[in-house]
């Protein structure tokens, strides 16, 4: 069964050269226990440039796959240690994405909890930098 959630999301992006980016953004979301883990979603924003795009995050035991779909269409997959391959299409073209997740954390229940990813990105074979991305999930009061 699908509950109503708080979700606050706060991501810090690393390029080489640059400060870093910081974003947050508290939204409202869904989380459900599935067969296999849990789905976390959410509809992005305006403020997140990807208005028209639900988010979706799948914790299993081993992996957190983080996969995105509307007007932008991608999905990553996050194990620590292990480079995976992806496609991120958007309108005006497809980009080819490679994620290395050096943490891979979470820490969920029935009332929420936490995701916690760091991976490097590789874009089109060109090193792009360091994602630091926290997600914190609460029950909708």
């Amino acid at each position: 069964m699908k509950r109503p959630v708080v979700l606050t999301v706060r991501g810090r992006q690393s390029y080489a050269g640059q400060e870093p980016e910081i974003i947050e953004l508290v939204t409202e979301g869904s989380m459900e226990l599935c067969r296999d883990g849990w789905e976390i979603s959410y509809e992005e924003s305006e403020l997140t440039g990807l208005e028209g795009v639900t988010t979706t995050f799948r914790v299993e035991p081993d992996k957190v796959i983080l996969t995105r779909s509307g007007q932008l269409n991608s999905q990553m997959v996050f194990q620590e240690g292990t480079s995976h391959d992806s496609l991120y299409q958007m309108p005006f073209g497809t980009l080819m994405l490679t994620v290395k997740a050096t943490r891979v954390f979470y820490d969920l229940v029935p009332d929420g909890g936490s995701i916690d990813l760091v991976y490097h990105i590789t874009i089109e074979n060109a090193e792009a930098g360091v994602i630091d991305y926290h997600l914190d999930i609460r029950p909708k009061s």
